[in-house]
């Protein structure tokens, strides 16, 4: 999975897709009826709406049923307009009907494009803006989902927390704002090294949580351990065109039956403290009754 450095904003651009088509239509208008402007949807509709499609396609969310729909109604109502505009310059006016119905196919494309932006604002709102990862306050709701999932099925998850490794000393040395690069730089490391449905979510700070769903801790320590060496391995750029590199800290503990989310965190919190006490840039799993640490590669 590639993902870039700054997270696709869905809710970004909309504004602009909805102006762009309010001066679209009007020039349509008169292309139909006064036959000004006739080039109107000659070389395709407007395009913000397509970089837009393209973005979201790339941040994977252009499947999402409210996406299809914005898609469809677009190209159904680019394509009525088309068919008109055409009609038009031959001297053949549209019927009411006809008419009618790009009307009300514009009138329903911006009402989703609305409900669109709403809902993805809502959800942008839960999203961490440094990191684009949601915030700690999404995470109990997330962890009682899929434990209820492991409840029904047996199948289990793996819950990793992961800290930066000596982190204030980055900020003292180089800045807030090269602090700021490592905070997004490891939660792009992250994102690339999970799956899909799997979360991610910011803690707080230099400390951030893993759900890997579906998964037991002996996957769940593969996953996170070459997410540990990819980031030791990742250049931090500074202003002056030197570089530098971090590692990080890991914990990581398996849903048990009797445990609750908070059982599981807990225990990946205990878990990374020994990784922290061993010497940091390692992951520990915790195991019930102990925890084992495997030195890093």
């Amino acid at each position: 999975m590639s993902r870039s450095d700054t997270a696709f904003s869905p809710a970004d651009g909309l504004g602009v897709v909805l102006d762009e088509h309010l001066r679209w239509i009007g020039q349509w208008h008169r292309a139909i009826f006064y036959r000004y402007g006739e080039g109107v949807d000659e070389e395709g509709p407007p395009g913000a709406f397509a970089q837009w499609v393209a973005a979201a396609r790339d941040g994977d969310l252009a499947h999402q049923p409210a996406v299809e729909k914005l898609i469809n109604l677009h190209e159904q109502m680019h394509r009525q307009a088309r068919f008109l505009r055409l009609k038009a310059t031959t001297g053949d006016y549209p019927t009411e009907a006809e008419y009618e119905g790009v009307a009300a196919r514009f009138d329903e494309f911006c009402t989703q494009l609305r409900r669109v932006e709403r809902a993805f604002g809502a959800a942008q709102s839960a999203l961490d803006t440094l990191t684009g990862l949601r915030h700690r306050r999404g995470m109990g709701e997330a962890l009682e989902r899929e434990d209820n999932r492991f409840r029904r099925t047996g199948q289990p998850y793996c819950v990793a927390i992961g800290d930066i490794d000596k982190f204030k000393s980055v900020n003292d040395t180089y800045g807030h704002d090269v602090g700021d690069k490592v905070i997004s730089t490891f939660a792009a490391v992250v994102s690339r090294s999970i799956r899909n449905f799997d979360e991610a979510f910011r803690m707080g700070g230099e400390e951030f949580l893993i759900c890997l769903k579906e998964t037991d801790l002996e996957d769940g320590y593969a996953v996170i351990d070459r997410l540990r060496q990819t980031m030791q391995r990742t250049a931090i750029p500074l202003p002056d065109g030197k570089a530098f590199a971090v590692t990080a800290s890991f914990g990581i503990a398996q849903s048990h039956a009797g445990f609750t989310p908070e059982d599981l965190v807990k225990q990946a919190d205990q878990a990374l403290y020994q990784s922290k006490n061993g010497g940091r840039n390692r992951v520990t799993r915790f195991e019930i009754g102990r925890a084992s640490c495997r030195e890093r590669v």
